[in-house]
């Protein structure tokens, strides 16, 4: 993917990241942040990022979230390892708990690249959409260029999307169209007093 360079209504010059492109509305993908793509991230109004990479995140890059009111979730996932090591389920799993709810979007996805370990987490996403398998490889492809990885589509293969459920306990989440040809990803609190709202209730004899 190639760089984008936009100039907004003042005339400054806006660079996304490498790699940056639009998941769902309020989802975007990119590689890591720099300091000259700060004024086009402040752009989306993110509210969350998630970071797929073990290493600290840059003092100068907390700074641009502090002041943006932005949140950081990471989750340590390592990169390239000799001998190549099998993504963490558990932590994939937890990362598109946080991906999923909607109260964290606008949310930006990104680990170096923007490439395997971001499109790992995108492809179990689009499982939950429940995308057919060939797109949802397709994608992950089309993202990761000519280094996609084998063991990548692997594992979006044989990712468990049921074990999502059994994490978010009482959220129930639901797509819903709205729009033209958009989808967008909702969120209901589940109703937990349901029943005791329907028993019949006593009244007193006459």
């Amino acid at each position: 993917m190639g760089l984008l360079i936009v100039d907004d209504e003042d005339g400054e010059v806006l660079i996304p990241p490498t790699n940056f492109s639009m998941v769902e509305d309020g989802i975007y993908r990119s590689g890591f942040p720099q300091l000259e793509n700060f004024a086009f991230l402040s752009t989306l109004n993110l509210k969350s990022i998630i970071y797929l990479c073990p290493e600290p995140y840059p003092e100068e890059n907390l700074k641009f979230l502090q002041s943006n009111n932005i949140k950081l979730f990471q989750f340590g996932i390592q990169g390239k390892t000799d001998p190549p090591t099998p993504m963490p389920k558990d932590t994939v799993l937890s990362a598109l708990r946080v991906l999923v709810d909607v109260r964290n979007h606008p949310i930006l996805i990104h680990c170096k690249q923007g490439k395997h370990r971001t499109g790992c987490l995108v492809g179990c996403l689009r499982k939950v959409q429940n995308w057919c398998l060939s797109s949802v490889l397709e994608e992950y492809q089309k993202c990761a260029g000519l280094k996609w990885r084998q063991r990548d589509l692997m594992f979006i293969e044989e990712f468990d999307v049921h074990g999502l459920r059994q994490c978010l306990y009482s959220i129930i989440y639901q797509y819903n169209g709205y729009g033209l040809k958009r989808r967008k990803l909702l969120y209901q609190e589940e109703n937990v007093v349901q029943e005791q709202q329907h028993k019949p209730q006593a009244t007193k004899g006459w």
